[in-house]
C-alpha cells in the first residue's frame, strides 16, 4: 500500500468482493452480523467495534445497529483530561491517541415483517493506514481470551506459573504468538478481572469455603474473628491430615510469621514440623491482620484447641517480642528458641559490609560449632574482640539473649533437626514459592492447598521407597538388621509410629 502524508488519503481494504458486506445482505441476528463484519475487518486490516443503536419507541426493541472502525470519532478532550489525571494517580500506562475520525462503517436494520437483519449502509474507505496480515492479530477486536484459555490460565495460576511463562506455553501449543488469539496483556487483564471480582467478598468467600470443608469432614478445624466493623481480622485452620500428623510428629513446631502473603497485607502464619522422612509437614495455618500479642495469643489458643495432644515440647520462631510474650503466656512449659536461620540472615544488615565480608564466617563458626556454652562464650568474646565489633549494639543484644538461639544451649533438647539453618531455609522457600502480594485470600488458599497435596504426595513416595527398597546390610550384627526395619532411609524418626 502506498504511503501518503496527506490528511485526505483514503485507504481501501484489499478484500475480495464476496468477503465484503453488501447492501441488502441478510443476517439472523445482531451477533451474526457483527461476527461477519469483524471477520471482514480482520481480512481488511482494521479493528471493529459496536457503535450506536436505535429502538422502536413503542416496543423499546432495537431496530437499527451500527458497527464502526475502532478509529471512528474523536477524543472528548474534557473526559480525556479527567481520565489522564486519574491514570496518573493510579499509575496506569500512558496510552497514545487512537481515534482518527474514520468514517468506515456498516449499518443494519431489522425487517419490518420478519426477524432478519439487513445491511442498509456500508462505507468501505478508511482515513488511516490498515494493518498488514502479520500485525492484524494485535488489533483489539481480533484478540480474545477464550473460555478454554481462561480455564487453562486459572489452572496455570493455581500451579503458580507466572503469566509470562503461561504465554510461552500457549505460543508453543498454538504454533507462535500470532496464532494464540490474545496477548500477554489480555491474560494479565483477565487475571486482574478475577482479582477484582473478589473485592469486598474475599473474606466471606474464604469463610464459606472453610465452612463447606467442615461440612464435608467434621474433623476439619476452622475458626475466625472479625472486629467491631465486621471486618475480617484473623483465622486459623487445620485439616484432618495435619491434625493427625501433629499427634505423631508434634514434638517440635516451627511458627513463622515472616510471610506477607496477600494484597490486604495480612500475615500468613503456618505451624510446621518434620515427619519420619525429615520432610517439612504442615500442622495448621493462620491469617493475622497484625502482629500484636493479643493476636498471637488468640492464634496459639486456637492451635491448642485443634490439637488434643496439647502444646509442643519445643517451638522455634523468629525474633518477635509480641510473639515471645504470647508463647510464654500460652505455652509456659514449652522450650522457646529463636530460628538460627533468621538471625544469621540479619548479619549483612547489622554489621558493616567490610566486617561482614572479612569476619562473618568466623563468627558463624563460633555460633554453629561450639559444643558447650562455656566454649561459645569464650570463643565469642575472642572473635568479637579480634574483629573490633565490641561496640556493635545488635551483637551485644544477641549475646545477652544467646540462650534463646545459639545451638549449644539446646544440646539437651530434642529439636528433630528443625534448628538447622538448612531446614528453616527449606521450609521458608516452600511457602515463598506459593505466596504473593497480589494474592487474594482465596487465590492463596487454592495455591496453598495444591502445594500441600504435592508435599503430602512426596511423603507417600518416600514411604513407597522405604517399603520396597531395603538398604544393603554391611555387617552381620543383629542391631543393623533391626535398624533397617525400624528406621527410614533418611535416619529420621521411626517409621513404625505411623
Amino acid at each position: 500500500m502506498e504511503e501518503n502524508n496527506g490528511d485526505d488519503q483514503l485507504y481501501i481494504p484489499p478484500v475480495l468482493d464476496d468477503r465484503k458486506p453488501k447492501i441488502g445482505m441478510k443476517f439472523a441476528s445482531i451477533e451474526e452480523a457483527f461476527l461477519f463484519y469483524n471477520q471482514y475487518a480482520r481480512e481488511a486490516g482494521f479493528s471493529a467495534r459496536i457503535s450506536t443503536s436505535k429502538k422502536n419507541k413503542m416496543s423499546n426493541e432495537v431496530v437499527w445497529k451500527r458497527f464502526v472502525c475502532s478509529k471512528e470519532g474523536h477524543r472528548d478532550e474534557i473526559r480525556a483530561n479527567e481520565q489522564e489525571y486519574f491514570d496518573k494517580v493510579k499509575r496506569k500506562r500512558d496510552r497514545g491517541e487512537i481515534r482518527t475520525g474514520c468514517e468506515s462503517r456498516i449499518s443494519i436494520v431489522k425487517e419490518q415483517t420478519g426477524n432478519n437483519w439487513l445491511v442498509s449502509n456500508f462505507k468501505e474507505s478508511h482515513n488511516h493506514p490498515l494493518s498488514t496480515p502479520s500485525k492484524v492479530h494485535l488489533l483489539r477486536s481480533h484478540r480474545n481470551v477464550s473460555v478454554a484459555k481462561k480455564a487453562l490460565t486459572q489452572q496455570f495460576s493455581e500451579a503458580n506459573v507466572p503469566t509470562c511463562q503461561q504465554m510461552r506455553l500457549l505460543e508453543i501449543e498454538y504454533g507462535g504468538p500470532e496464532h494464540v488469539g490474545c496477548t500477554e496483556r489480555d491474560i494479565r487483564n483477565y487475571e486482574k478481572e478475577l482479582r477484582d471480582e473478589q473485592k469486598g467478598i474475599d473474606a466471606v468467600t474464604l469463610t464459606e469455603f472453610f465452612a463447606l470443608e467442615k461440612e464435608r469432614n467434621s474433623t476439619f478445624f476452622f475458626d475466625f474473628e472479625t472486629n467491631s466493623d465486621n471486618r475480617f481480622r484473623r483465622c486459623f485452620w487445620a485439616d484432618p491430615v495435619s491434625r493427625c500428623a501433629y499427634n505423631v510428629f508434634g514434638d517440635v513446631v516451627v511458627f513463622d510469621t515472616t510471610y506477607n502473603t496477600n494484597k490486604y497485607g495480612m500475615i500468613f502464619a503456618p505451624f510446621v514440623g518434620v515427619n519420619h522422612h525429615h520432610q517439612t509437614i504442615v500442622f495448621g495455618c493462620g491469617f493475622l491482620s497484625d502482629e500484636k500479642t493479643e493476636s498471637f495469643v488468640w492464634l496459639l489458643n486456637k492451635f491448642i484447641e485443634a490439637m488434643p495432644r496439647g502444646a509442643p515440647n519445643v517451638i522455634i520462631t523468629d525474633q518477635d517480642p509480641a510473639m515471645t510474650k504470647a508463647i510464654a503466656q500460652v505455652f509456659p512449659q514449652t522450650v522457646h528458641r529463636y530460628c538460627l536461620w533468621h538471625i544469621l540472615n540479619k548479619f549483612p544488615d547489622k554489621i558493616d559490609p567490610v566486617s561482614f565480608r572479612d569476619h562473618y564466617q568466623s563468627i558463624k563458626n563460633v555460633i554453629t560449632n561450639s559444643t558447650t556454652p562455656a566454649e561459645f562464650e569464650k570463643s565469642w568474646e575472642e572473635v568479637i574482640k579480634r574483629t573490633k565489633l565490641e561496640k556493635n549494639d545488635w551483637l551485644s543484644l544477641m549475646y545477652e539473649i544467646r540462650h534463646k538461639w545459639v545451638p549449644t544451649y539446646f544440646n539437651h533438647v530434642f529439636s528433630a533437626g528443625m534448628s538447622s539453618s538448612q531446614r528453616s531455609e527449606s521450609s521458608h522457600s516452600f511457602f515463598k514459592r506459593h505466596v504473593s502480594k497480589k494474592n487474594s485470600l482465596m487465590d492463596f488458599i487454592i495455591r496453598f492447598n495444591r502445594a500441600l497435596k504435592h508435599q503430602r504426595h512426596n511423603e507417600l513416595v518416600a514411604d513407597h521407597i522405604d517399603i520396597n527398597e531395603h538398604p544393603k546390610i554391611k555387617t552381620k550384627w543383629p542391631m543393623e538388621t533391626q535398624m533397617v526395619k525400624v528406621y527410614t532411609k533418611k535416619n529420621g524418626l521411626s517409621s513404625k509410629v505411623k
